[in-house]
């Protein structure tokens, strides 16, 4: 089968060999497969990650229950925001059937341990024709809704687990820095979640324009009128949930710096390399600082429910399709952010 392999750090378009499903998993056909910023980030700074994971791992015991590693000497395919329909059954199937149409956790399991599917050299990710699910993990797409949107499932549960773990109630207020795909998801849950005024800010006129569209109350240029700015002219009374959704050295500082006394800071931006901070901003404004990272069963399924129940209309996200052989491309031009929101890749 065709997929998108991650080789020497490079991105190459190959064949590889179609998976086999085993105990209680499926054999899937990838419908669509949303090409996320962390496979961005990975790309280009997996060594350095990869290094930095072995060595905070040293002396420390092993997790009982702990993701595999994977080994950057072999091939790997990403992709983990998926929609797939079931194409053959493995033994012991019995709550799905062939032509069905799931999405799923991004997460294997086999006699080996637990695999993160898209970061494994086991288990390959969307950007490939075919993929090995667990029965387990999939959650049936209901009747309607197509596979594009349901793809959006896993991009939007890391803001309904961001905003969950943030502790915002409803007479708090939000700022959301950073406006792609997980500073979208998370102004998609405030809003429904009744939270407001959310201001948001970014410097691409594109996805300011997407921020409105997910129910933003405040959008600004920042290097016009800062965040904190226009939040103080909006309210700047309620108490306020900063949420960090950029994941560049020196973010989380500046959030600190500028956080009213007593904020909560949500960090969901993946940073991937070393950052400094000042403590001395945190102690003297008593700030709580909270990093979230990927979402709950329940949270992913309620993802789904909302996209399905049409609780929020997340279209204006997709921005462009390519198959396999367009996946390189496609991260190049996912660095521009006035050209694309979120790519899919749709192999079939």
């Amino acid at each position: 089968m065709r997929a998108a392999v991650i080789r020497d750090w490079q991105l190459r378009v190959d064949d590889i060999a179609e998976p086999t499903p085993g105990p209680g998993q499926v054999l899937t056909k990838v419908l669509a497969c949303g090409i996320c910023g962390s496979d961005l980030h990975l790309l280009q700074h997996g060594r350095e990650q990869r290094a930095l994971a072995e060595k905070f791992s040293e002396g420390l015991a092993p997790e009982p229950v702990s993701m595999q590693m994977f080994v950057p000497e072999r091939d790997m395919v990403m992709g983990h925001e998926f929609c797939c329909e079931v194409v053959e059954l493995g033994h012991g199937v019995s709550n799905l059937t062939v032509g069905d149409v799931i999405v799923s956790m991004p997460v294997a399991f086999d006699h080996t341990g637990l695999h993160g599917i898209g970061f494994s050299n086991t288990y390959n990710g969307g950007y490939a024709e075919m993929m090995v699910l667990n029965e387990m993990m999939g959650i049936k797409v209901p009747a309607g809704l197509p596979p594009e949107l349901a793809s959006l499932t896993e991009p939007l549960a890391v803001g309904v687990h961001a905003v969950a773990k943030s502790r915002i109630t409803t007479g708090e207020s939000a700022i959301v820095i950073g406006l792609g795909p997980v500073g979208l998801a998370c102004i998609a849950e405030l809003k429904m979640r009744g939270i407001g005024p959310i201001v948001a800010a970014d410097f691409s006129p594109k996805r300011r324009a997407l921020a409105e569209t997910m129910g933003a109350d405040i959008v600004v240029d920042p290097r016009e009128t800062t965040a904190i700015d226009a939040w103080r002219q909006a309210d700047g009374m309620r108490p306020v949930v900063i949420f960090e959704a950029v994941g560049v050295p020196g973010m989380i500082n500046e959030a600190m710096r500028v956080a009213p006394r007593n904020s909560r800071i949500l960090v969901v931006g993946v940073c991937m390399q070393q950052d400094i901070i000042h403590p001395m901003l945190g102690i003297k404004g008593e700030l709580n600082i909270q990093f979230a990272l990927g979402y709950e069963p329940t949270e992913f399924a309620a993802a789904l429910e909302a996209i399905a129940d049409g609780k929020v209309d997340l279209s204006s996200w997709i921005t462009g399709t390519v198959d396999i052989s367009g996946v390189p491309q496609a991260f190049v031009d996912l660095g521009n952010p006035e050209a694309h929101a979120k790519v899919l890749v749709t192999p079939h």
